[in-house]
């Protein structure tokens, strides 16, 4: 499924896959972490699960937004596991990682078969890239906030997804 809902520097472009819904069981995925181990969904079964998805690591409001959630997460609970979704090679995000002493982000990539960006409906077919968004899952995977964002050059609503995170405890 093909759809244009969302923008990058004010030109239209067209996200490929099916956004799930509210409330709906989360779809698997299979991404490379920073070692180029496959890593799945179930890899982080039993835990509330925060996932961060950005364009590129190497754009300033990705940076930002990545520490952003780096430094306030884990300050809700030391249940959240922090996802970072991007279609970054492994090497760049490991090498940020280092850069800004991410402790509490595991940085993975969608760079082979765009897995997650697929079945969450947040593929910039234009570009091959993720569009920036935010999803929390439960313990149980399902989901319980969605943010895709309507322009790709703004940050998604930090104090939303807060809330959203502190609902679950």
């Amino acid at each position: 499924m093909e759809r244009q809902v969302s923008r990058m520097g004010g030109n239209i472009i067209t996200l490929v896959g099916n956004t799930p819904n509210l409330g709906d069981p989360a779809p698997d995925f299979t991404v490379r972490n920073n070692d180029l181990f496959q890593v799945s969904l179930s890899d982080f079964d039993g835990k509330i699960k925060l996932i961060s998805v950005i364009p590129s690591i190497d754009t300033s409001i990705c940076d930002l937004q990545s520490k952003k959630f780096n430094d306030e997460a884990v300050k809700i609970s030391d249940r959240i596991v922090l996802l970072s979704l991007s279609m970054d090679l492994p090497f760049a995000l490991s090498r940020w990682a280092k850069a800004c002493k991410a402790k509490n982000i595991i940085t993975l990539s969608d760079y082979i078969d765009a897995s997650f960006g697929i079945n969450y409906g947040v593929l910039i077919k234009e570009l091959r890239l993720l569009n920036r968004s935010v999803f929390i899952l439960d313990e149980s995977n399902h989901i319980n906030y969605i943010e895709i964002v309507d322009e790709n050059h703004n940050h998604p609503n930090y104090d939303k997804a807060f809330d959203a995170l502190k609902k679950l405890f």
